[in-house]
C-alpha cells in the first residue's frame, strides 16, 4: 500500500521524543515562567520604579528597561530563543529524512489534478517580507532549490503539527487538521447566516491545510488560495489533491491578485496581517473590498494584542518577541487602528465590524468588512 501525505509525515519514536520536550519547553516558557514573570512585575519591578519615577510604566516602552535587568525575564528569554531554535532543528530532522518520498508523492498525485495550480516565477517579493525569516525559520518562506522542492513548506507544516502535538490535539485528529479553518468558517457561518458563496478567497493560506475547511463549510462554491510563497502553494496543491478536495491555489501578491472585480463572496484570512508590514495592510484591505461582490464578507482572523488589552508584562514579552524571535510585524499590526485602516480602503462605516472572540482559554481578533 502507498503511503499518502498525511502517512508520511510521521515521525520516528527519536524525532517524535525531542519535538514533545520542545512542545513541553515551550508551554513552561510561554505558560508558568511568563505567569511568574508576570507576579514578579507585580511585586518588585513594578514597585521599584514607582519608588524611583513616582508613577507605573505607562507602556512598554517605558517598562523595557526594568524587565532587561531581570534575571528572571532573562532566563525566559533564553528559553524561548533556544527551543524556537530547538524546534526547527527538532522538525528539520523529520523533513530531511522524509522529504525526497513526500515530494515523490506529490508530484504523483498532481499528474491529473482536479484542482489548479498557478505559479509565477516573475513575481517580487515585497520587503521587508522577502529578507525576513519569520518565525525565524531557516531560509524564510520562500527558499527553493528546484520545481520540485517542498521542504521549506514542509517544514512549516511540520511546526504546526507540534505545536498541534504539545496541545494534546493529535491523539483526536488525523495529520493536518484544519481546526482553525473550520473555527473561522463557524464565525463566518454564525455571524453572515445568510451568505451563500459561489466563490471564495483565503488571503497568506500558507500550506493550505485550513483552505480544506473553506470547501468543507460551503461544499458548492469555488475555493481559492494564494500566498506570495511558491513552496508553500505547491504543497497546499498537493495536500488537497491527496485529499480529493478540488481547490484553486495562485502564487500572487495579496496587493495585487490579478482577480477580476466583485469575484468573490467571501474573502478569509487567519493571522496574515501580523505577519505583513502594516504599510501593506491597507493595500490588502483595498484590493479585498474591490475583489467582493455587493454583499460579500472580508473576514480575518488574527492575534488579540492589541496593547489596550495587554498588562505591562505581555506588552513587553510581546515587544521582546518582535525583537529577538522572528515576529517582527506583530507589534506594528496590534499597534494599527484596524476599523480605521479598513474605512480609508473604502469599507463604510456601517460595512466594518471589529471585535474579539473567544477560543479555548484565549480569544482571536476578528476584523473586516461587508460590501453594502
Amino acid at each position: 500500500m502507498v503511503a499518502t501525505l498525511s502517512q508520511l509525515y510521521k515521525p520516528n519514536h527519536d524525532e517524535a521524543a525531542r519535538q514533545r520536550f520542545i512542545g513541553v519547553l515551550k508551554s513552561f516558557a510561554n505558560g508558568s515562567l511568563e505567569e511568574q514573570l508576570a507576579e514578579r512585575y507585580e511585586q518588585v519591578l513594578k514597585k521599584n520604579f514607582e519608588l524611583e519615577v513616582g508613577h507605573s510604566p505607562a507602556d512598554r516602552s517605558e517598562a523595557r528597561s526594568l524587565f532587561e535587568a531581570d534575571p528572571l525575564y532573562q532566563l525566559w528569554g533564553s528559553m524561548v530563543f533556544t527551543s524556537q531554535g530547538l524546534m526547527w532543528e527538532t522538525v528539520g530532522s523529520t523533513c530531511k529524512r522524509i522529504k525526497d518520498l513526500f515530494e515523490a508523492r506529490a508530484q504523483r498525485v498532481t499528474v491529473n489534478p482536479r484542482g489548479t495550480l498557478s505559479l509565477n516565477p516573475s513575481l517580487e517579493i515585497p520587503e521587508p517580507i522577502a529578507s525576513t525569516e519569520i518565525h525565524r525559520q531557516p531560509g524564510g518562506y520562500f527558499a527553493s532549490t528546484g520545481p520540485n522542492d517542498l521542504k521549506t513548506a514542509l517544514i512549516y507544516f511540520g511546526t504546526l503539527e507540534l505545536y498541534r502535538a504539545a496541545k494534546g490535539l493529535t491523539a483526536h485528529a488525523p495529520v493536518g487538521e484544519p481546526g482553525i479553518g473550520r473555527f473561522v468558517m463557524q464565525v463566518a457561518k454564525r455571524d453572515f447566516p445568510n451568505l451563500r458563496p459561489l466563490r471564495i478567497l483565503e488571503l497568506g493560506c500558507g500550506t493550505g491545510i485550513d483552505t480544506i475547511a473553506l470547501k468543507e463549510a460551503y461544499p458548492d462554491a469555488e475555493v481559492h488560495g494564494l500566498d506570495l510563497s511558491a513552496p508553500f502553494v505547491k504543497f497546499a496543491h498537493a495536500w488537497a489533491e491527496e485529499s480529493g478536495v478540488i481547490l484553486h491555489f495562485k502564487q500572487a501578491d495579496a496587493q495585487a491578485t490579478g482577480y477580476p472585480d466583485g469575484y468573490f463572496d467571501l474573502i478569509v484570512s487567519h493571522i496574515l496581517f501580523h505577519e505583513t508590514w502594516h504599510n501593506i495592510a491597507p493595500k490588502i484591505f483595498s484590493e479585498a473590498r474591490r475583489l467582493l461582490i455587493s454583499g460579500g464578507v472580508f473576514l480575518n482572523a488574527d492575534v488579540p494584542y492589541q496593547p489596550a488589552r495587554l498588562t505591562i508584562p505581555k506588552q513587553v514579552t510581546n515587544d521582546w518577541q518582535v525583537r529577538n524571535n522572528g515576529e517582527p510585524f506583530w507589534t506594528g499590526f496590534a499597534d494599527t487602528d484596524v476599523p480605521s485602516i479598513l474605512r480609508d480602503a473604502g469599507f463604510k462605516d456601517n460595512e466594518v465590524f471589529s471585535y474579539y472572540e473567544p477560543l479555548g482559554i484565549g480569544y482571536y481578533y476578528f476584523f473586516g468588512g461587508q460590501k453594502k
